[in-house]
């Protein structure tokens, strides 16, 4: 139980540090020292701890599958401090926040191709290299939820804040004060929806769309799966 507490919290906690610090990144990058001046460029998870996103709602889940048959970890979800960005800084300010936005769900997909890149790895059937290709999995699955999660167009999720950015202005205004309100429909659909109802939407999509996501990465690493032949369509 310990052992899949570890395979299952570390990758979770190396896929929100990187994914927060890809922001502060690209925002450096794109003219603003905002996360710089904070201290938040930095790969020490306890910078980027938020109560509920880091702590709550990770630990609701790791003890509830624990609690529950088969008494297992085989999820694990979260979010971290935002990295704090002063868009008035960027040249055009609603790119450099969609081109910021981005950066975090890159930086997971970037990290599931590396993992997928060493999954060779663990092919000897040693009890370590087993272990190692348990946390590569993890590892792997961990960005490919996150980067997806957050590719939802709802602020003030990535895929919001790029959706802001690309729509025509007026529409755009009206979608950013969504914001407020968007993390509490994320929460509604998410947690509180399919223990009410039992309908799952988000669990639904992903488990359509983790296969897939999945086998592209594969590919993209070399290595073929399932059939999988490079048409993603």
């Amino acid at each position: 139980m310990i052992l899949d507490l570890v395979l299952a919290v570390v990758p979770a906690i190396l896929a929100i540090t990187l994914h927060e610090a890809a922001h502060g990144y690209a925002a450096l990058a794109l003219g603003d020292t905002t996360a710089r001046d904070a201290g938040r460029l930095t790969l020490n998870p306890i910078a980027h701890i938020d109560r509920f996103g880091t702590i709550i709602l990770p630990g609701f889940l790791l003890v509830t599958q624990l609690l529950l048959p088969p008494h297992r970890i085989f999820f694990m979800f979260g979010w971290a401090k935002p990295v704090p960005v002063a868009a008035y800084k960027f040249r055009d300010p609603r790119r450099g926040m969609a081109l910021v936005a981005t950066a975090g769900p890159l930086m997971n997909f970037f990290l599931a191709w590396i993992g997928a890149l060493l999954m060779p790895m663990s092919d000897n059937p040693s009890m370590a290299q087993q272990l190692f290709g348990q946390f590569l999995i993890y590892f792997m699955l961990s960005n490919i939820v996150l980067g997806l999660f957050n590719l939802l167009p709802v602020p003030p999720l990535d895929g919001g804040r790029i959706a802001v950015g690309i729509l025509p202005l007026p529409l755009a205004r009206a979608w950013a004060r969504l914001e407020r309100a968007g993390i509490l429909l994320v929460l509604l659909v998410v947690f509180i929806l399919p223990r009410i109802s039992g309908y799952d939407p988000v669990g639904q999509a992903l488990n359509h769309v983790l296969p897939w996501a999945f086998r592209v990465i594969f590919w993209l690493a070399g290595k073929n799966i399932g059939g999988f032949d490079g048409n993603v369509i």
